[in-house]
């Protein structure tokens, strides 16, 4: 009985201190989980931005890179439109050549350059024809998936004239040259237009330059309203050195840009070239630079330019009035 007495007594927690224990334990493991899972929502929601922003950074990169693309094919590719304006097969496209058809440019296959087409090439560049390479697919789509035989050419729906016969127009008329010129308009149906404007306000002809730009299709005839048969059109190779040209023969040139002096102050009568630029970026600075002077169209709404085609109205009508009116 002694020795039991005498052992040391053992010190248990009363069991509200275990329940308290537990409960903290409890707590403890519910925190720790609880940060467990917010930290990887956390990482989660980081990695998900990241290959977010990653995403969106090469989808922009695309659309860039798109867009890139379709503008480029968009000045290279041809109008679906004209197809009524295009002959296939190699021995049409010769027989084209030597009957001296106006022709605006020749497609062939990449690849093709030997025989027929070797030969083609040949008088299409001593002619001075546009010759392009493009790859089978384009020619299968434009022929409409026809035997085109690897060449397709785009021929004018409207002949061409020389600038002479413009100026010979007005002499046997007894008037001052008035022509038209334009600095790479893409666009037919704005072609058309002016093409009608210029007839219409009594122009002896219109200038347009071989490369990029539109020529005469049926597009560009279906918008002019008829004026395309009656009235010249020259295509030249380079649009500043034919105003150098005109100059030497005493025809001023005047250059329609927003930096000009405006157009109903300026002395439109006499011998004139009137210059006007493409829809996008307007009239080059080589070609700027060659105008003896520069008018431009006062605007005062909060849209800065005009559509291509009512510009040249403006500009055309004005040295109607001031010669006649």
């Amino acid at each position: 009985m002694s020795e039991s007495l005498n052992k040391p007594r053992r010190h248990n927690k009363p069991k509200e201190d275990k329940k308290d224990n537990k409960g903290n334990k409890r707590e403890y493991h519910t925190d720790n989980k609880r940060k467990y899972h917010a930290d990887k929502r956390e990482d989660y929601k980081r990695e998900s931005h990241i290959d977010n922003k990653d995403n969106k950074r090469a989808s922009h990169a695309d659309k860039r890179e798109y867009h890139r693309n379709n503008k480029r094919n968009w000045q290279e590719q041809d109008n679906p439109q004209d197809i009524g304006n295009i002959i296939y097969g190699r021995h049409s496209v010769l027989e084209a050549l030597k009957a001296n058809r106006t022709i605006d440019k020749i497609l062939v296959q990449q690849g093709e350059t030997e025989g027929s087409i070797k030969k083609i090439i040949g008088d299409a560049k001593k002619s001075g024809i546009l010759v392009q390479e493009v790859d089978k697919v384009k020619l299968d789509t434009i022929s409409n998936y026809d035997k085109h035989q690897g060449v397709v050419a785009y021929v004018a729906a409207h002949m061409y004239y020389e600038i002479d016969d413009m100026l010979n127009d007005a002499q046997a008329k007894q008037e001052d040259p008035f022509l038209i010129i334009l600095d790479n308009i893409q666009d037919p149906h704005n072609l058309g237009a002016i093409i009608r404007t210029a007839h219409a306000c009594g122009a002896h002809g219109v200038i347009i330059p071989k490369h990029r730009a539109v020529g005469l299709t049926a597009v560009v005839s279906k918008a002019s309203a008829g004026a395309l048969e009656h009235i010249k059109i020259a295509k030249v190779t380079n649009i500043a050195q034919t105003v150098e040209l005109l100059k030497t023969k005493n025809i001023w040139i005047a250059c329609a840009d927003m930096d000009g002096e405006v157009i109903f102050k300026e002395n439109l009568k006499g011998p004139i070239g009137v210059i006007i630029g493409n829809e996008g970026e307007g009239i080059s600075k080589n070609v700027k630079s060659k105008a003896d002077f520069i008018i431009s169209i006062p605007m005062h709404g909060k849209v800065a330019s005009l559509n291509a085609s009512v510009a040249a109205a403006i500009m055309c009508y004005e040295v109607v009035r001031q010669r006649a009116y």
